[in-house]
């Protein structure tokens, strides 16, 4: 969490001032909603974040498995 409020430069003061905000526009009963939305956005991304890696990795995979010298032609018997 520090990170990310290192990489945005904000502090204490600033990090109130927008909580304030944020209550005066969408109220307390709209904010959890609100998050859970937005749990659920990040969750979405990350789900496909991984679909992405895993469809990167699978050829990579495929191309190790298929090494010179390893397919049953190239075995001298």
């Amino acid at each position: 969490m520090n990170g990310i409020l290192a990489f945005f430069n904000l502090g204490t003061g600033e990090i109130i001032a927008i909580v304030v905000i944020v209550l005066l526009l969408f109220g307390g009963k709209k904010i959890p909603e609100l998050m859970r939305g937005l749990g659920k956005g990040v969750k979405s991304f990350k789900q496909g974040m991984n679909e992405i890696e895993d469809e990167i990795k699978k050829p990579i995979e495929d191309l190790d498995k298929e090494k010179p010298g390893s397919s049953p032609d190239n075995q001298n018997n």
